[in-house]
This record gives C-alpha cells, sequence and structure tokens, in this order.
C-alpha cells in the first residue's frame, strides 16, 4: 500500500481528535504503520483545529504539504475551504455541510463566504456532502458528528467495516458507544453517497 496522507479539519469540539485516534487504530489494526499530527488552533474558542494523518507500509513523517493530501474530512465548511489547497487534484474531500460560525463573523468583522461548497466542486471532482448534524441528531447525540463522518469515510476507505467497528468500540467511552456506533452505521450507510 501506499501512503496515504488524510488531512481532518473541524472547529474545536467537533472531535477531530477522536476521529484521528479512530483512524489511526484502525490503521494500526490493519498491520499498517501510521503518524498523526494535531494542531489545535484556540480549540477552545471554537477555533480551527487540524490533524495531519499518514497510513503506508512505512510512514516517516505525519506531516501533510499543500498538494499532498489523499483525503479531506471536513467537519465544517468554511474549513473545508480554509484547508483545500492542501488537496491532491483528486484528492477525496468529504464535507459535512453544517456552518458554525468563526468569532470574526460573529462580531461582525467578516461575513461568512458564501457558496462554499459550490466553489470547491467547482475546482474538485471527488467532492462528497454529508448533512452529518442532521444525521447526528437522528441518532441521538449532536456532538456525534465526527463518527457520522468516520462512517463516510470508512464505507470509501479500503479497511474492512467490523475493523472500524471493534475501533469505535476501543476508543469510544462506553457511555456514548452505542450512539457512537448508531452514528457511524447511519454514515457507512448514507444513500447516494
Amino acid at each position: 500500500m501506499n501512503n496515504t496522507s488524510i488531512l481532518i479539519v473541524g472547529v474545536g469540539g467537533q472531535g477531530t481528535l477522536l476521529a484521528s485516534r479512530i483512524l489511526g487504530d484502525v490503521a494500526l489494526n490493519s498491520g499498517l504503520d501510521v503518524k498523526v499530527s494535531e494542531v489545535h488552533g484556540m480549540s477552545q474558542r471554537g477555533g480551527s483545529v487540524v490533524t495531519y494523518v499518514k497510513v503506508g507500509e512505512k510512514v516517516y513523517s505525519p506531516i501533510i504539504e499543500k498538494n499532498e493530501a489523499d483525503i479531506i474530512l471536513c467537519f465544517e465548511k468554511l474549513e473545508a475551504l480554509r484547508w483545500i489547497d492542501y488537496a491532491k487534484k483528486d484528492a477525496k474531500i468529504i464535507i459535512n455541510d453544517q456552518r458554525i460560525d468563526p468569532m470574526p463573523v460573529i462580531t461582525g468583522k467578516v461575513k461568512y463566504p458564501e457558496n462554499i461548497i459550490e466553489k470547491i466542486k467547482a475546482n474538485y471532482k471527488n467532492v462528497i456532502v454529508v448533512p452529518a448534524l442532521e444525521i447526528a441528531k437522528k441518532c441521538g447525540n449532536i456532538k456525534a458528528v465526527n463518527v457520522v463522518m468516520i462512517g463516510v469515510m470508512a464505507r470509501h476507505s479500503v479497511f474492512e467495516k467490523d475493523i472500524w467497528v471493534k475501533a469505535i468500540e476501543k476508543t469510544v467511552k462506553p457511555q456514548f458507544l452505542e450512539v457512537n456506533l448508531k452514528a457511524f452505521e447511519e454514515g457507512y450507510n448514507q444513500a447516494g453517497i
């Protein structure tokens, strides 16, 4: 297997770090090398959070440069736009259609950009848009957005579904396991995605 570069981007509190731990566990349980690097920019205040994950036979560094990501898993659409330069032209870009206003938008200093998903689709052909917040609500907890997104990514990965489920069972706290397994299943089975 060639090294695969995955960028997980979102806003503080959306569970990007849990998602990276699940992905790392999947890779390790598949006998692959994995390197993870987390960047927390004001994550406690709803700021941007990005995790670099590289998976392969032998990985030397988790750092992903511009135009290098094979997959970008985006938990918020403005974050997708902010990090899109890191995607290869043929990258798979999975975007939660949720909008979370950053502080400059909340304070009125700037406007939230319009037509974000359309702008991304104009330049990248492998874009999957997911109503992850809506799905997570249906599952019983809006904090399960991250695992809905993991479910969508799992559906398009080379790893068997049961390896993902085992990683979730190992990584998620027991009191949240049932809702997260349901969220994963819903993401995995998204019709038309």
